[in-house]
């Protein structure tokens, strides 16, 4: 699959190095010079410049592009190269920096595929060491792991289950739950899963799709 990151720092450059690490061709759009020629030190195909300029993203060939990730540290440029994004039919990731409040939130996420805030995941790894939960789960997600977030259609096999007695296939495994239109926290034991809901899991990519049918129908 063919992807742009907009933003080559410390998430774009983590995130770059696991889709290249799986095979994925990547282009980066970033408008710093030093992080452009660190990326192309990197073996990785750079276009320098603005990515809410729309003349320097088209540069990056987005109709042949499967999904745009803006992954800067500015909100602004990260929506803005969403909303180009979406006009060429790609699938879009916008990053919401440490400043994440739930309006925030609510007001970017109708617009795109999918929200992250990875500072916020960080915060609540560290909310779970402190409460004696099991960090494990988020320490494996590694390269050869996929975390992502599946909602809980009417027809699922798995409504009525509590979140513990699931049996997901491949050895995924469910860290973070939540109820429609709600954030998604950790699991309590007693947790039984609705229409509506939306959880989060890790799972390795040869599972992913026999997770999603188990949980979808």
């Amino acid at each position: 699959m063919r992807f742009v990151i907009v933003g080559y720092g410390r998430v774009g450059m983590r995130t770059t190095d696991i889709l290249v690490n799986e095979g994925h061709e990547v282009v980066i759009v970033e408008v710093d010079p030093e992080k452009a020629q660190k990326a192309r030190d990197d073996g990785l195909e750079v276009i320098e410049g603005d990515g809410e300029d729309e003349r320097v993203l088209e540069r990056a060939d987005l109709d042949e592009t499967d999904a745009l990730a803006a992954l800067s540290g500015d909100l602004n440029v990260n929506f803005t190269a969403c909303m180009i994004a979406n006009g060429h039919g790609c699938r879009t990731v916008l990053r919401i920096d440490e400043d994440y409040r739930q309006e925030i939130y609510e007001k970017y996420a109708a617009d795109v595929d999918e929200v992250v805030y990875p500072e916020r995941m960080g915060a609540a790894g560290a909310k779970t060491a402190l409460l004696g939960g099991n960090l494990n789960v988020l320490a494996d997600l590694t390269e050869h792991l996929t975390a992502t977030s599946i909602d809980i259609p009417s027809e699922s096999p798995v409504i009525g289950q509590r979140v513990v007695e699931l049996d997901l296939p491949g050895n995924a495994r469910l860290y973070a739950h939540g109820r429609r239109k709600e954030p998604m926290t950790i699991p309590l034991p007693q947790t039984r899963i609705e229409a509506g809901d939306r959880v989060a899991l890790i799972a390795e990519q040869s599972s992913l799709e026999s997770v999603q049918t188990m949980l979808t129908g």
